[in-house]
């Protein structure tokens, strides 16, 4: 089994598909040869989900910043989503160069000392693109210059079996006396994505805390013509990305939510146990805290079967190397 540091572990999604074993719509993604030795993250209640859900030597609340690279143990492979906000496209008031922005240098200071066998780090599509791909390149190059052989491609979440159409790039590095070139798996479901009907099996539901109220409607109707009006969703296609204020979504935004009934106006927003199937969670996948809490982490997160294709695919080449 290979020894696993998930950084920045949020609630677990990365953690849930390198490990595998879960089932997500009635498809079963196999135990895969990692182990979680040492689980890491500034937010206590996504931790505390972190502990429901999974068996990990060490989970730590703490400040990466403030954390010696001696107290993280010896590991083969090092995985994180260093935080997107800074980068994310749907964050109007972004700042490329706040203190977020420099966090992927903690995941290089990691990796540069414990030397693993392989590293998976993760963000927004709009990493490669900011002020003209400079940030990108200065990110690829601190990873490379840690002594490994790097990959990197945008990958869309629909294209292997997720109902939401979400897009990250996903930076995959060999340490560079394995002389391997990582491969990325082929996408299973290209021209052939899951509607959000396997998420969300009905419009209608009873609980009324999820409906906007009749003033929300109105407020979305009277808006200017620029602004976005009830970005509802079809069953019978991908979610738009779900995002981690997902308690507070809008009809004034670039929020999905559902359409339950045209004639009488009828909006509603997910609940978590449909966000967190949209994101391809399992059922079985327990969230601490409360509601506001569980949309946080579930839109911070990582889709578990996007990350367990790429994890087998590093297992893969790990073990005919």
């Amino acid at each position: 089994m290979y020894k696993v540091v998930s950084l920045f572990s949020g609630c677990g999604g990365c953690d849930q598909g390198i490990v595998g074993d879960f089932i997500f719509n009635k498809k079963k993604y196999e135990r895969l040869p990692y182990e979680l030795v040492y689980a890491m993250d500034i937010d206590q209640k996504a931790l505390n989900t972190h502990k429901l859900n999974f068996t990990c030597d060490e989970v730590r609340c703490a400040d990466i910043c403030e954390v010696d690279t001696s107290e993280i143990p010896a590991c083969d492979i090092v995985i994180g989503g260093f935080p997107c906000q800074s980068f994310s496209t749907v964050n109007p008031t972004k700042d490329p160069f706040d203190d977020r922005a420099n966090l992927y240098k903690q995941m290089v200071r990691v990796i540069q000392d414990k030397q693993p066998l392989a590293f998976i780090a993760e963000n927004v599509k709009g990493l490669m693109t900011l002020h003209k791909g400079e940030i990108f390149k200065k990110v690829r190059e601190a990873f490379e210059d840690a002594g490994y052989i790097l990959s990197f491609k945008l990958l869309n979440a629909a294209d292997y079996g997720v109902p939401q159409k979400r897009e990250r790039v996903i930076l995959v590095g060999f340490r560079k006396d394995l002389n391997l070139q990582y491969e990325f798996p082929e996408a299973t479901n290209a021209g052939n994505w899951m509607p959000l009907s396997i998420a969300v099996p009905k419009l209608a539901i009873e609980e009324k805390k999820y409906y906007f109220s009749q003033r929300a409607v109105e407020g979305m109707k009277n808006a200017k013509p620029n602004m976005k009006r009830g970005l509802w969703q079809s069953l019978n296609e991908p979610c738009l990305t779900v995002t981690s204020h997902l308690a507070k979504v809008s009809l004034n935004s670039r929020d999905p939510v559902l359409l339950v009934n045209p004639e009488k106006e009828l909006y509603r927003r997910f609940t978590p146990r449909e966000a967190a199937r949209i994101q391809s969670f399992p059922d079985e996948f327990q969230f601490a805290g409360s509601e506001t809490d569980a949309y946080r982490q579930i839109g911070n997160a990582v889709p578990p079967v996007l990350f367990w294709h790429v994890t087998k695919q590093i297992a893969k080449m790990l073990e005919n190397c």
